[in-house]
């Protein structure tokens, strides 16, 4: 008996031509959007929970802040190596073993990583933080990239929006994971956040081998390179960078700016981060859904949201130029409508890609929705 009946063509299909989608999602759609929501936020909580106390230890160990560093950048070239190939080669894998393997490499990884506390110091725990990040870098672009692909498989009239509702778990776990790993480090010392984070990740791992669809396909002789020679999805590309580039600028400089500025604690510099995260995270599902249901509109979304994105860079600080002074107001402000243009942007991205590579003659198969899901997870990473 076939598990996952909704995903085969009935009688009534001809052969060749894809199924007409049905007005309600069936059970298994939305078990597998469970499936795809609980890894995008598990893997943003186990991305970000390092930041309020992982380089306090990393000091501890006679790690230098240039190390540390590396330590976090490492994650991001390693997933900027790995996506690519991985979705090049996800029909030779399988996207649901690409899956699964991926979150059982960052679950086994996370608990790794909570255990380095006992290794000696020096050169022996700088090179095993640099091994197991790496590691679970690139199951992390595993689980991601195969997600990805997923989600467009069985929702392709629909991508844009139930992607913009998956990024309110991604979001959640952005949110979450600095103040919940700081709360447990410390009521519980080191170990504890990464041992339940990871015990979490491994629950995971049968559910999804229950839950996710088998998707067959045959490779495809498509070159990955030649979605590079079209200039369209070279802008694409360019606007996920920026995208991913924005975000982490403010990762890296908001907190000191407004604790230098206007005296915060870094309590209520987490709180402020919220006005970034949480109009992005609501704005998201209803900007997917107009991508989706208006094509025409993705290429104003992207020119209107890069645009309020960069007006809001400017008077964040705000910029010289300007004569302003900084206002605590204006900084809330300017993150609010940062994080909704951002949505704006980043919403009508993938699918367009998507349309491109079609357009350039790209079958519309698994092949080619790995290629697209690299490629975007690639310079999201590099940015």
């Amino acid at each position: 008996m076939d598990p996952h009946p909704e995903l085969q063509p009935t009688e009534n299909d001809a052969p060749g031509e894809t199924p007409e989608p049905p007005q309600r999602m069936t059970k298994r759609q939305i078990l597998t959007l469970i499936s795809i929501a609980s890894v995008n936020f598990s893997s943003m909580i186990c991305y970000s929970i390092l930041g309020p106390f992982f380089p306090n230890e990393a000091v501890k160990k006679g790690v230098s802040q240039t190390v540390i560093g590396l330590i976090f950048g490492c994650y991001a070239i390693c997933y900027l190596i790995s996506a690519p190939i991985l979705g090049n080669y996800i029909v030779q894998i399988g996207t649901k073993f690409m899956l699964v393997m991926g979150l059982f490499v960052s679950s086994v990884c996370t608990i790794l990583f909570g255990l380095l506390n006992r290794v000696p110091a020096g050169a022996t725990f700088i090179s095993l933080c640099f091994i197991v990040r790496s590691v679970d870098a690139v199951g992390f672009a595993a689980a991601m990239t195969s997600s990805f692909t997923i989600v467009v498989k069985i929702f392709p009239n629909n991508v844009a929006t139930v992607m913009g509702s998956l990024e309110i778990f991604a979001g959640l776990g952005l949110i979450m994971g600095p103040p919940v790993g700081g709360w447990f480090y410390q009521s519980f010392g080191y170990e504890v956040p990464f041992m339940l984070l990871g015990c979490f990740l491994l629950v995971m791992v049968p559910f999804n081998i229950y839950v996710l669809p088998v998707i067959e396909a045959e490779p495809s002789k498509d070159s990955f390179l030649k979605l590079l020679m079209k200039t369209k999805i070279v802008l694409l590309c360019y606007v996920t960078f920026t995208l991913s580039a924005g975000l982490g600028f403010l990762d890296a400089t908001l907190s000191l700016f407004a604790i230098d500025t206007f005296g915060l604690s870094p309590g209520y510099v987490g709180l402020i981060m919220v006005g970034l995260s949480l109009p992005y995270c609501l704005a998201s599902p209803l900007l997917g859904y107009f991508a989706d249901k208006y094509p025409v509109t993705r290429s104003w979304f992207m020119v209107i949201g890069g645009t309020a994105t960069g007006i809001g860079f400017w008077f964040l600080g705000p910029a010289p130029f300007f004569n302003i002074s900084s206002h605590l107001w204006l900084l809330v402000l300017m993150l609010a409508i940062i994080g909704f243009s951002l949505g704006m942007t980043a919403m009508p991205t993938f699918p367009e890609i998507i349309t491109c590579a079609y357009d350039l003659g790209y079958e519309e198969g698994l092949s080619t929705l790995g290629m697209v899901s690299g490629l975007f997870g690639a310079f999201w990473s590099l940015g």
